[in-house]
């Protein structure tokens, strides 16, 4: 799957708000679905510096592991950012609709669509 297919496919997932595939290195979209009134250039930048964080804190602390998925959890909604095993400088942002939302299987339906993914 390309990336347009993959964040498509995305599009599926009980709750969905929006996905974009993003650059951790410049914060940049790579390829972006849905959005419903939230900015995902905006989503993007921002969470990409989230990513920055946590990857400079492990490093920190001298943590020699990687990053599965980070969860936020908002009042109505969660954000879900799963950087990609192949390429760890890239990573999926999905907001969901948490009152339909199952997060267990969306972050299943992420973790499958980055197993499709061809860049």
């Amino acid at each position: 799957m390309n990336v347009k297919e993959s964040l498509t496919k995305l599009n599926a997932i009980d709750g969905f708000v929006g996905a974009a595939l993003v650059d951790s290195e410049s914060g940049m979209l790579l390829g972006q679905e849905g959005g419903q009134g939230l900015n995902l250039e905006v989503a993007a930048a921002g969470n990409t510096e989230v990513v920055r964080a946590k990857r400079k804190t492990m490093a920190n602390l001298g943590m020699r592991d990687a990053v599965e998925d980070m969860l936020i959890t908002l009042g109505k909604q969660y954000h879900l950012i799963r950087p990609l095993r192949t390429r760890p400088n890239l990573f999926f942002y999905v907001a969901l609709d948490r009152t339909r939302a199952n997060l267990a299987m969306a972050r299943m339906a992420v973790a499958d669509v980055e197993k499709d993914l061809t860049i």
